[in-house]
């Protein structure tokens, strides 16, 4: 019999308690804001019922990997973990932390705060995801990546998976590129 269900968190976020165990990746959905000062992010996960509010740390680390503009995470996946030697004033309480992250093709090392004016360095993995094809065969995420930020290209993989029939996912995948192209496009 698993009892692990009997010391679920009662709270309104993914918290420390919810991955003391296990890490466990998540399908960002949303990104908005939090419901105050000290939590100012909230973002929605496809694979949990509750938000995950990261802290100001995991938040300097989302910006690093993946740029200030939270709706291009959408579609993307973060590998989650409870870190028991987070400190709150001075005390061990536990805290999430990343462990790994989709759209980056190599270990990012990023220097953070772990004491007053000192810093320790902080790694993150890149999340392997095997290829997502359609019942047609199609791979999208090789084309996605085969158009570089080519916005015609993109266009047109848009119109093709829209035609096909595409999961949702990579409907949002291939809008975030889209968008990315359309931000990077010289004027």
């Amino acid at each position: 019999m698993d009892i692990s269900d009997t010391v679920a968190a009662k709270s309104d976020q993914l918290d420390y308690d919810d991955l003391m165990v296990t890490e466990r990746t998540f399908t960002i959905t949303e990104v908005t804001r939090g419901p105050s000062a000290d939590q100012p992010v909230e973002i929605g996960l496809k694979e949990f019922d509750r938000p995950w509010r990261p802290a100001k740390s995991m938040r300097r680390v989302l910006i690093v990997a993946w740029g200030a503009d939270a709706s291009a995470y959408i579609g993307r996946q973060v590998t989650l973990f409870g870190d028991p030697t987070v400190k709150f004033g001075g005390i061990a309480v536990g805290g999430t932390r990343i462990r790994a992250l989709s759209h980056i093709d190599k270990p990012l090392t990023i220097a953070l705060t772990v004491t007053r004016g000192k810093r320790a360095p902080f790694v993150v993995q890149p999340i392997v995801t095997a290829p997502v094809k359609d019942t047609s065969g199609r791979d999208w995420l090789v084309e996605l990546t085969d158009a570089q930020g080519d916005l015609d290209a993109i266009t047109a993989l848009g119109t093709a998976a829209k035609m096909a029939h595409a999961s949702a996912q990579i409907m949002q995948i291939i809008t975030a590129a889209y968008k990315e192209a359309k931000d990077n496009e010289p004027i």
